[in-house]
């Protein structure tokens, strides 16, 4: 599979578990955007930028917070920041989903660790970021 199809897999299923919760939820046309949905909560909109982790080490995952592309040849790396809201992040591995205020994201890539004896003030814990059921407060 290629990075497209492993992307449009990730939206699909964050399209679906924000519907699943009862969300009105807009797919901006085109791939242009710095996000790929819009959330409506009561009249706030949020722009959400999907994102697929992938196992980093046994206890932690890690995603992409910036974007990648090359055109005519240049590579560049944009962040997202003031561009989305939040991240939705899905691991594919029991079909976990995250959300990450972009504020509380890193720069480049995030890691997220399952589990551990260390106790360090910079280490983001993924039970903090769990989508379960409601979006945390903007």
């Amino acid at each position: 599979m290629n990075s497209k199809d492993t992307g449009d897999r990730t939206e699909a299923a964050v399209l679906s578990a924000l519907l699943d919760r009862g969300y009105s939820v807009s797919v901006p046309f085109g791939d242009n955007d710095p996000y790929d949905l819009v959330v409506d909560r009561s009249g706030s909109f949020i722009r959400v930028q999907c994102k697929t982790a992938w196992r980093n080490k046994p206890e932690t995952i890690r995603f992409n917070t910036h974007s990648q592309t090359t055109t005519d040849g240049e590579y560049t790396e944009t962040t997202y920041q003031g561009a989305v809201d939040a991240f939705a992040v899905r691991f594919s591995e029991g079909d976990t989903m995250f959300w990450i205020p972009v504020e509380q994201a890193t720069k480049q890539k995030m890691e997220l660790r399952f589990d551990g004896e260390i106790g360090h003030p910079s280490i983001n814990w993924a039970a903090e970021y769990t989508f379960d059921e409601q979006l945390p407060s903007a």
